[in-house]
């Protein structure tokens, strides 16, 4: 009896577990289930914020555009593209400012990333040959890029003013003929000059680590057959750096452009578009339009300038990738 007891047991038990047991295939779908349900858990706060404050946002700002409205009123007064025939000849008024800041923008945007690179490319090449100190100096010219904007252009603000430091230091050198009485942001003909050079001060250290990161991926048996050769520094630079940096150089245009067309803050805290609207820009022209102008319906000017500067930045990032693949 005890042996027939036994004998049964382990030739029921196998079986009773076999029955007892779900497929492999539907404890797999249990195990994933969870998980599945865990990864939607973390993902839809960040899909539901986007959806509200992107996607929402964005299709907001595009049917404004098509509008008149001051921010107050239950209602949008429905204009069609009116609002983009005013900025661009319609209204004498805006199209003459979208003109100007125009102007201006088109001069930021190619004269800071022109300084850019030539200033960047020499200081990353001399960084690149230090040995001693190099994460040192690399720190020194980094701090420019993290120290806070606005504290920054409030310092040069206060240095630029005609009782300034740059006055004063060019007067202590016996070069007064080169400083300003009314401030250098108070001239017409300095003050967009001195805001160029701020922000190509400001995007240097960005481009300088970028350059810096560019050489040392380059196979240094290049440059060692170079001076074997008995290659200049120059035709070094010219010949095997510049070429083999060029894709580099292309995503530091485009970042400076991309800064320069929609940037303003610099604008609106140093000299908010003056003297004379001399330093008026598509940037600040939008952010003035928006929240400058009391009850005028011109939320929609606004928003249909920010399309604009929109569409100008797709136009330029599509002209870059196909430079950067004629490049590569």
């Amino acid at each position: 009896m005890e042996v027939h007891t036994v004998s049964t047991a382990t030739t029921e038990g196998p079986a009773r577990r076999l029955r007892a047991e779900p497929p492999r295939g539907d404890r797999a779908l249990r195990r994933r289930l969870p998980e599945w349900l865990v990864g939607w858990a973390f993902v839809l706060p960040a899909v539901a914020l986007f959806a509200l404050m992107g996607a929402y946002t964005l299709g907001t700002g595009l049917a404004l555009s098509f509008a008149k409205w001051n921010g107050f009123t239950p209602t949008w007064i429905w204009v069609g593209v009116q609002n983009y025939l005013d900025l661009l000849y319609a209204n004498p008024v805006l199209a003459s400012q979208m003109r100007r800041a125009g102007w201006n923008t088109l001069l930021v945007m190619v004269w800071v990333p022109l300084l850019t690179v030539t200033i960047s490319l020499p200081l990353a090449v001399l960084l690149n040959s230090i040995t001693r100190l190099r994460a040192l100096l690399r720190s020194v010219y980094f701090l420019p890029y993290v120290t806070s904007g606005i504290a920054v252009y409030f310092a040069w603000r206060y240095v630029l003013e005609p009782d300034g430091a740059v006055n004063l230091l060019l007067r202590s050198v016996g070069l007064g003929g080169l400083s300003q009485p009314q401030g250098f942001l108070g001239n017409p003909d300095t003050a967009l000059p001195t805001l160029i050079l701020i922000l190509t001060w400001s995007s240097v250290p960005v481009a300088t680590l970028l350059y810096l990161s560019g050489l040392q991926a380059i196979d240094p048996n290049l440059f060692e057959a170079a001076q074997i050769d008995g290659a200049a520094p120059r035709h070094v630079l010219r010949r095997i750096t510049w070429p083999l940096l060029r894709p580099m150089t292309a995503a530091i245009v485009l970042l400076g452009v991309r800064d320069s067309l929609h940037g303003f803050q610099i604008f609106l805290i140093m000299t908010n578009g003056g003297p004379g609207g001399h330093t008026d820009v598509l940037g600040l022209m939008t952010y003035r339009l928006s929240f400058m102008q009391q009850l005028a319906q011109t939320l929609g000017a606004a928003s249909a300038l920010g399309w604009l500067l929109f569409a100008g930045a797709v136009l330029l990032t599509l002209v870059n990738v196909r430079l950067l693949g004629r490049i590569r």
